[in-house]
């Protein structure tokens, strides 16, 4: 029975994917633990420039998404690729889209959506 609905599931998101639909891009079960250049509890407000700890630790929780969206390289430098990702990371949390890494997108880079169907910029 689990099987039929994998594979019912399956064939919509391809059948959606080849009409053009949006289909989902869902957060990797990716544990908190694996991002561990920063405590949780670290913070800062974070914004396109600023290079450190802080900014490897958004990066690699970003990656946690999956579908489309590129992983970004956690290198610790908040580049013009990492903007454009926290920006629609953001816009699937009903978030502003700003850029800016402040407390609420902290949030939800700890606690991502399981789902976001708004289409990733090209």
């Amino acid at each position: 029975m689990r099987r039929n609905r994998l594979l019912a599931s399956a064939a919509a998101l391809c059948a959606a994917a080849a009409f053009g639909l949006a289909v989902p891009h869902t957060a990797a079960a990716a544990p908190d633990h694996y991002c561990s250049y920063v405590s949780s509890d670290v913070r800062p407000t974070l914004t396109h420039g600023d290079t450190g700890a802080a900014v490897r630790q958004a990066q690699c929780l970003s990656n946690k998404w999956g579908g489309v969206p590129p992983r970004l390289e956690v290198d610790g430098v908040y580049d013009s690729v990492m903007l454009k990702k926290i920006e629609w990371i953001q816009v699937c949390h009903g978030l502003p889209p700003s850029g800016v890494v402040g407390s609420r997108t902290w949030q939800v880079l700890y606690h991502p959506a399981l789902d976001c169907y708004v289409p990733y910029p090209q």
